[in-house]
């Protein structure tokens, strides 16, 4: 492992090196500020702008004031004889007049619609005004004078382009205006599209009424959700009642035994006890399924500070958690960069040498890779091999249907354990971008509400991350589908290697063999789409690579290996001073140089490969020394913090956090009125918030759907 993790230094080191002495052009333009709300960009193509001959000083000067007066209401006077619809031009007559007189709830409805208000040049495209002022202004009980007709919110997305000095990328703006109702959106279209134009091109994608025509009480989704909760209530309260009957019967037993004890013989006494047992049985089994669905039991489990097993790796709670709080830290920045009207912030926040923390949290996610991989292995050899061994198959028949029944289990439990908290939350996230794209006064780029709706079997198959990224439902739900793909895997590897030493060795083999091609697989993808590793780039070649199996089994195949060397010494290794040390120091250089070595222009195209198809593996294995080391009582301070007691609940909460976090940070950041000033102690506030709030909706579907059909399992299975 050691020559493994110095060999990659090296490779780093050097690629730093000639990354400095040659860079090369990327596709890439950080000058283009229309980032996505999941951080992915997809540039605008050349082809849609049309550059006209640059203009003269004064003409720019012009066109400036143009642009600033942009969409002013003072101006439409000329555009009333366009509109076809009475009513809607006969309000905006009167609005537009009593604009002009400064008459107050005119003057609010021009104040709550949006315009130009600085720092287009730096990346604000939101020009919102204020949905919430516009609604307000209506209201009778809370202002003197009101428009004497209804008014509406409306958003309108247009693409800009003023010369190719100014916006070498066309734009888009989100313009809000605050009309009459007697306006629909084909109405405030025509009103917008009379702009006078001194662009490139300007072109108006879409209007839509804010909010819409979506109501959560007709969505059969919503009443499917809320059945789900009021089972779960109706669970714990039949709990209650089941107790009291089985109390009462067992009262009721005692007592009939009691009497009959002192006439009976001793034939007619077992049968009295024969009874009482068969009547505490009855009671028992079903009993212990309602139990299964006790909040108070399931809330003592998930918040316990006691581990019940494996207690010679409690350092895995510290790494779940460390891991997930820096997947929503790389999300936070995210929900930040889209929603914010100083986007050119990002630009130099990307600038800054500590931002590589952010930028490849990408790494965080290989953590839960080989803890998934460790564990498996660790708990299969544990749990099973002595049962195996008892019962030895009589024959190749006995062998191959005992291997398949085994298997056949292991997957069920999979599916069992992970998706009713996943299918939950898809269905949550799937009504929660419904009511967005109708409630918001943005326009997320995430399509979940269509794509879910076409694609969710793919999410239930686990096979979506082979999809292109465009159909995917729950962007981030290509771990899910990873994870479970390599426990299939890992199973068969299992399989394999529990049948004695010589399967053992052929398993090894199957692992260095899938270790390998994944590399090279890697390494050959990277190459032919040019991949460039860079900080401003995480997600870069996301269909090909970021969320595709050969890039991400490495480290989950490390953790097997490493799971089954524990098992094998049972978690008691013996190391030199000199191993330690050495160790510690490759590990750590090694995780450093991972998550800070791509410097400031990111590396060259051909080491770009080799950092994308050796890197998740070098992470893998610098996580396993960690893990071993700590395992093995060399951990020190180290382990000291990751076994600290307070991770453990929050482990046992990472599953449901992870599904759950997106989901949040979209309610909360597209529910906004209007965009937020980016700045680094808004930052440290929200991804804080944003923590909290994960781990605490993670604790109730963890109570609801997770805790329950784990204990449903150990019913069912013993």
């Amino acid at each position: 492992m050691s020559i493994i993790i110095l060999s990659y230094l090296i490779l780093t080191w050097c690629s730093i090196v000639h990354s400095n002495q040659s860079t090369t052009k990327f596709t890439y333009n950080s000058s283009d500020l229309s980032y996505l709300s999941n951080g992915i960009q997809f540039p605008v193509p050349d082809g849609e702008s049309q550059y006209f001959n640059e203009t003269s000083d004064f003409e720019n000067v012009s066109q400036f004031q143009w642009f600033s007066k942009l969409y002013d209401h003072h101006t439409w006077w000329n555009r009333l004889e366009t509109i076809t619809n009475n009513a809607c031009k006969s309000d905006m007559m009167v609005y537009l007049t009593e604009l002009s007189n400064g008459t107050t709830w005119a003057i609010k409805m021009y104040d709550a619609s949006g315009r130009y208000s600085g720092q287009f040049f730096f990346g604000n495209d939101y020009w919102l005004g204020s949905k919430t002022l516009c609604e307000e202004l209506a209201k009778k009980e809370w202002n003197e004078v009101v428009p004497p007709f209804d008014v509406n919110f409306f958003v309108s997305k247009i693409r800009i382009n003023l010369n190719r000095n100014s916006t070498p990328v066309t734009r888009q703006l989100n313009v809000g205006e605050c009309l009459p109702q007697s306006c629909d959106v084909q109405g405030v279209r025509s009103l917008l599209a009379l702009e006078r134009n001194q662009a490139n091109s300007v072109n108006i994608v879409g209007v839509r009424k804010v909010p819409g025509d979506y109501s959560l009480l007709s969505d059969f989704k919503v009443h499917l959700l809320g059945g789900d909760v009021y089972e779960e209530d109706y669970n714990r309260t039949s709990i209650k009642e089941n107790e009291a009957k089985c109390h009462k019967l067992q009262l009721t037993e005692n007592n009939d035994n009691y009497n009959s004890t002192t006439n009976i013989t001793n034939g007619s006494m077992d049968t009295v006890v024969q009874s009482g047992k068969n009547n505490r049985k009855i009671c028992a089994i079903p009993m212990k399924l309602l139990i299964s669905f006790s909040a108070v039991t399931n809330s003592r489990t998930i918040l316990s500070v006691e581990q019940k097993c494996l207690e010679s790796i409690q350092c895995i709670h510290g790494l779940r958690f460390l891991s997930i709080a820096w997947i929503i830290l790389v999300h936070s920045y995210l929900e930040i960069f889209s929603v914010s009207d100083n986007k050119n912030l990002r630009i130099l926040t990307e600038r800054g040498f500590m931002y590589q923390t952010i930028s490849n949290a990408t790494f965080s996610v290989d953590t839960f890779f080989f803890i998934s991989g460790f564990l498996v292995t660790l708990t299969y050899f544990r749990s099973f091999i002595k049962k195996q061994k008892s019962v030895q198959p009589t024959g190749l028949f006995e062998e191959v249907t005992s291997s398949t029944r085994c298997f056949v289990v292991m997957i069920f439990y999979r599916l069992f354990r992970l998706t009713p908290a996943y299918l939950f939350v898809l269905t949550l996230n799937e009504i929660t971008m419904r009511y967005l794209h109708s409630n918001s006064v943005f326009s997320p780029a995430i399509i979940d509400h269509i794509s879910c709706d076409n694609y969710w079997w793919r999410n239930i198959l686990y096979i979506n991350n082979f999809y292109p990224q465009h159909q995917f439902c729950m962007l981030w739900s290509w771990y899910m589908a990873n994870d479970t793909q390599f426990y299939v895997v890992a199973s068969i590897l299992l399989l394999i290697a529990i049948r004695g030493p010589k399967h053992v060795k052929a398993a090894g083999t199957l692992i260095i063999i899938l270790l390998g091609a994944s590399w090279i697989t890697t390494f050959i993808i990277a190459t032919k789409w040019d991949y460039v590793a860079r900080v401003e780039e995480p997600f870069a070649l996301f269909d090909q690579l970021y969320d595709k199996p050969w890039l991400r089994i490495g480290p989950y195949l490390i953790g097997i290996l490493a799971g089954y060397y524990m098992f094998k010494v049972d978690c008691k290794v013996k190391m030199s001073s000199a191993i330690i040390a050495i160790g510690w120091v490759l590990s750590v250089a090694c995780l450093s140089s991972l998550v800070y070595g791509l410097g400031r222009d990111g590396l060259v195209v051909p080491t770009s490969a080799f950092y994308a198809s050796l890197g998740h593996s070098a992470w893998g294995l610098s996580i396993s020394w960690i893990t071993i080391a700590c395992c093995s009582g060399y951990g020190g301070i180290v382990n000291s913090f990751l076994s600290c007691k307070f991770f453990l609940p929050l482990s046992r909460l990472t599953y449901c956090a992870y599904l759950i976090h997106p989901v949040l940070m979209c309610l909360t950041s597209f529910h906004l009125d209007g965009p937020l000033h980016m700045h680094e102690a808004m930052a440290v506030v929200i991804y804080f918030g944003n923590l909290v709030l994960s781990f605490m909706s993670a604790f109730l579907i963890s109570l609801a759907f997770e805790a329950p059909v784990v204990n449903v399992l150990k019913i069912l299975f013993n």
